[in-house]
């Protein structure tokens, strides 16, 4: 089967590669880059949170000047709460402004866009511009033309016309945005202004490289920035919407994505939260927005996609079906044999059940993604099998430790552990409602484009790799505890004694078929080598082999059932035979299998 187990690290832990680097995942691993402007130490090793990116090393004098200018006019500006400057010079300010921060970007040896500059730029221009809006009681518009800075600012207050329209409609350079400033009026003591603004060349610095995409990206709108003023209640009483204007050309096989830049300590990029793309033709976009923020329009290409490996695919389904037709056997031999009173089955068997339909299911369903709501109830049957199918071999590890409990109190080896109500209980119970809380807290984590399995997004993976971590760690550590508890017992006991080398025989097999399981799936954590892929795949698939050998084959006890059954099938009569006296020594009952 195809590896399913990829951990996308940068989704999981988001700073894994520390501020300002860009985190791309690889199959089996990742990579952390740094943003434009910034380098790790030491030159050619990759960025971390130990070893982050640091800030642009300034080569002469002049560029750390410029750079503090920078920080310091933003530092002046935000400390101002009265300024009043003429549009003169507000214009004089932003261009010297933005002309520093292309030559701090520039200077730094590597071209591009840089966070941290833009976001100081975005932080002076919406307070400078702000700084125009008086506090009226009556509707006020106006706007704005600079080299630089482009702005529309709309306000109005309890005394407006009873005639004004809802819907407010402010334009920078072809960007439209649509807000019914009278409901956000009524929710801030009758008052509301809103600024909608563009700074030229934002873009160049808040590139698309801060949007986290497997597809390749690149700015395909200007850079807008829509603000609420007068008001700490930001919150919107209906969506709002943006007529985003195309800066390129349209693209036939490109998915335009709408955007709004965040910023969360020194984590600064661009998120889709809260906003989606609702129409899109060739000249424009319009996206809906439940906040207000910094707004872009980015266009996301598909990157040239790795080709399947037919030999590994061929390799695949052979090796499926070879597992199936042993779980399938083990499964028959679990249900229709005569066991020892003493030997307790349920788990074994339910285990080789779930894998059985999971893998059945994987194979024939996996790829069914035309229709997206039988592609999310695959995935989620899928999650749900697997994850039973660990706590079976969990609830076997548990029924194991309860008998060499009862082993060190010198009790007979009977049906141990828990009653079968209880592990149907477990065994069932605890994946379906792993599977509803998931389901409840993310919808759309199961299925995605490619395969109908679990969405990697916002680390929903781990609703799956979670469980089966614990499990595996829990099991581990009662099988330590088995082995130094069976050691001082078993070597008191004589060798041949029966319940001697019943317990060690039982010890070794449940032993080696959770080594077999565990091990196939941790195989799914390292997929960086084509050796590794073949060796999931085939190990992972032969899993119901290894039940059937492991329980079935090595038993002795079966192994005369299936002589038994054997010699029922040769003694089948053909239709043109008359019956033969029995000279067998096999009477009839030996022919019929009790349970």
């Amino acid at each position: 089967m195809k590896s399913m187990a990829d951990i996308d690290e940068c989704e999981t832990d988001p700073g894994i590669c520390g501020p300002e680097a860009v985190c791309e995942n690889t199959v089996g691993s990742y990579t952390c880059t740094c943003y434009v402007g910034y380098s790790v130490s030491p030159e050619g090793s990759m960025a971390s949170a130990t070893n982050p990116c640091q800030g642009p090393s300034f080569s002469s004098s002049a560029q750390a000047l410029q750079m503090s200018m920078l920080n310091s006019i933003q530092q002046d500006i935000m400390n101002s709460t009265n300024i009043s400057l003429p549009l003169e010079a507000v214009s004089n300010i932003l261009e010297m402004t933005v002309n520093m921060s292309a030559n701090v970007v520039s200077n730094s040896g590597e071209g591009g866009g840089s966070a941290e500059v833009g976001s100081v730029l975005l932080k002076i221009s919406e307070k400078l511009v702000s700084t125009f809006v008086p506090h009226t009681q009556t509707p006020f518009n106006k706007t704005m033309k600079t080299p630089v800075l482009e702005a529309d600012i709309q306000t109005i207050g309890p005394e407006r016309p009873s005639n004004l329209t809802a819907v407010h409609l402010l334009a920078v350079k072809e960007n439209i945005v649509s807000i019914n400033l009278s409901a956000v009026a009524d929710k801030s003591n009758g008052s509301a202004a809103l600024m909608f603004m563009s700074l030229t060349g934002l873009d160049t610095f808040l590139s698309a490289q801060y949007f986290k995409s497997e597809n390749a990206t690149q700015m395909y709108s200007d850079v807008v920035s829509a603000t609420l003023l007068w008001t700490n209640n930001t919150g919107l009483p209906e969506p709002v919407n943006f007529t985003l204007h195309h800066k390129v050309g349209p693209s036939e096989n490109g998915l335009v994505t709408c955007v709004y830049w965040e910023e969360s300590g020194d984590v600064k990029h661009w998120s889709t939260e809260g906003c989606m793309a609702i129409v899109s033709d060739g000249n424009s976009t319009i996206c809906t927005c439940t906040h207000l923020s910094t707004f872009a329009v980015i266009l996301q290409t598909e990157k040239a996609v790795q080709k399947e490996d037919p030999l590994l695919e061929w390799v695949n389904l052979v090796c499926m079906c070879v597992g199936l037709t042993f779980l399938g056997l083990a499964v028959l031999t679990f249900l229709f044999c005569t066991w020892n009173p003493k030997v307790n089955n349920t788990a074994r068997l339910h285990l080789s059940l779930t894998l059985f339909l999971a893998y059945l299911l994987f194979l024939v369903g996996l790829n069914r993604t035309n229709n997206a709501l039988v592609c999310s109830a695959i995935a989620g049957l899928l999650h749900f099998l697997f994850l039973s199918s660990f706590v079976w071999m969990f609830l076997e590890t548990l029924q194991l430790f309860l008998l060499v409990r009862g082993l060190t109190k010198v009790q007979a080896i009977q049906k141990e552990g828990l009653k079968k109500r209880y592990l149907l209980l477990i065994g069932y119970g605890t994946p379906l409602v792993v599977v509803g809380v998931s389901a409840r807290v993310l919808p759309s984590g199961y299925g995605s484009g490619d395969k109908c399995w679990l969405n990697t997004e916002k680390g929903f993976i781990w609703s799956f790799l979670g469980p089966v971590c614990v499990i595996l760690c829990v099991n581990c550590v009662l099988f330590c505890v088995i082995l130094w508890t069976l050691q001082p017992t078993l070597t008191s006991m004589k060798s041949g004694i029966s319940q001697a080398k019943d317990t060690r025989l039982i010890v070794f097999k449940i032993l080696a078929q959770s080594i077999i399981l565990g091990c196939a799936w941790i195989l799914g954590f390292f997929q960086s080598s084509t050796l590794l892929q073949y060796l999931f795949v085939i190990v992972n698939s032969q899993q119901g082999t290894f039940i059937f050998i492991v329980h079935c084959l090595f038993n002795k006890e079966v192994r005369e059932e299936y002589v038994k059954w054997l010699a029922c099938l040769c003694r089948v009569e053909r239709p043109n035979e008359s019956p033969q006296p029995s000279v067998s020594t096999y009477s009839a009952r030996d022919c019929v299998v009790t349970d």
